[in-house]
């Protein structure tokens, strides 16, 4: 994959990956904010798991895949959301109500929209999994 969008190659690629049915994939380059990202979409079922391989060339991730994932991407431009602004983004990105979670970076570290609601903090929504 080219470009100079880490998150947005290692989205692609697994979103591809899960269309054709692949049981795992690889991702690099390795970076934080795709392992948290990675973090997000573990926690709530729509991958198996994910290990650090460190291959000398800034390492990868090997992903395990469920079939959970209808679609998964990038959001850009950034978006900046409040706490209680987070329901426009999900009319945006996501299906339905509760279907689905967008993925926020925040002053306490990537998170679900869910857990920055319950939070009670906002921040920009950079990724959606359904």
């Amino acid at each position: 994959m080219t470009g100079n969008d880490p998150l947005s190659n290692a989205l692609s690629g697994i979103d591809n990956a899960e269309s054709v049915g692949h049981l795992s994939h690889d991702v690099r380059p390795a970076s934080n904010v795709i392992g948290q990202v990675l973090e997000v979409f573990y926690d709530h079922g729509y991958i198996d798991g994910f290990a650090h391989v460190d291959d000398g060339k800034g390492g990868q991730f090997e992903v395990e895949l469920n079939g959970a994932i209808n679609e998964c991407g990038p959001v850009k431009p950034r978006y900046s959301a409040g706490a209680d602004e987070f329901e426009k983004w999900e009319k945006r990105f996501l299906p339905a109500r509760d279907f689905g979670a967008l993925v926020v970076t925040t002053s306490e570290g990537i998170m679900s929209h869910y857990e920055a609601r319950e939070r009670g903090i906002g921040g920009q929504v950079i990724a959606y999994v359904y």
